[in-house]
């Protein structure tokens, strides 16, 4: 379902819109969303990204231009989630804060990643599949494992291989 609160931009491609849950969030020109993938409320895609499908970005998170999502990646945007407070009472959408994450321009992240709330994944940065990401990431760093460490960095690979990257 999109809904009609989602603004996209020209040229985005949704390749199963029936499969696919949009709502309150923006989506930059040019940019594909894959199968059964999830944005909520207040979240930012850039231009020209790759989200690829079962990934969830949820409310809080903004991708700027040119990202590549891998297929299953989870965003999440509180710290101490909840279902219910200290009476049991269940708790509603004003009753916890959304704790925000930035993934700046270019950066990567492989299938199945997990990135906790409240961080900024750096330019050009590489995530590699499966890793939990609990800390900021720096510009261009390659940063794998749980939890996430930086193992590299992405001018240190050879050429020919950050040249054949398409985003």
């Amino acid at each position: 379902m999109i809904a009609a609160s989602v603004i996209l931009g020209e040229g985005v491609v949704i390749h199963h819109p029936d499969l696919v849950n949009l709502y309150g969030c923006s989506v930059g020109a040019g940019s594909r969303i894959g199968t059964f993938v999830e944005i909520q409320k207040n979240a930012i895609i850039g231009q020209n990204c790759k989200i690829s499908s079962h990934s969830f970005i949820c409310e809080g998170v903004t991708i700027e231009d040119g990202v590549f999502v891998g297929h299953g990646v989870m965003f999440t945007n509180d710290t101490y989630p909840r279902a219910v407070n200290s009476g049991g009472e269940l708790l509603s959408d004003g009753q916890w804060d959304v704790v925000p994450t930035l993934v700046k321009r270019r950066a990567a992240i492989g299938s199945n990643a997990t990135i906790l709330p409240g961080l900024t994944i750096g330019e050009g940065a590489q995530i590699g599949a499966g890793a939990v990401v609990t800390k900021d990431v720096p510009d261009y760093a390659i940063v794998a494992g749980v939890p996430a460490k930086i193992i590299g960095r992405v001018h240190d690979a050879p050429a020919s291989i950050i040249s054949s990257r398409r985003v």
